[in-house]
């Protein structure tokens, strides 16, 4: 049956959107991003493409564990409660170290 098929498709597609899976139907499921390259994007505008500047610090090269206690420390609202902090506090401690980890591999 056709429309059942269709139905999977379109709720599968759904499920992965919601999760937030790179999960594609068809010949592009191969092509998935990187961990972090999609969370780190959200620092662009200030950090520059890939964190590489220019702007405010260049995050790109720097080690993921020192990236990563930075962002906790906004988080908790150690450097203030700006910016930073606000844009930290919509990270789990996981995904803030895949984008620390995936600054730190840019060159």
């Amino acid at each position: 049956m056709p429309g059942r098929t269709v139905g999977r498709r379109v709720g599968a597609c759904l499920v992965a959107a919601a999760t937030g899976s790179a999960w594609i139907v068809g010949p592009a499921a191969a092509q998935t991003s990187p961990a972090g390259r999609l969370l780190a994007s959200n620092c662009y505008q200030c950090h520059g493409t890939n964190g590489k500047g220019p702007g405010f610090d260049m995050l790109a090269g720097k080690s993921a564990q020192s990236l990563y206690d930075e962002l906790v420390e906004m988080r908790a609202g150690k450097e203030g409660t700006g910016l930073m902090q606000r844009h930290s506090l919509g990270y789990t401690d996981a995904q803030l170290r895949l984008i620390a980890d995936w600054l730190s591999k840019q060159r």
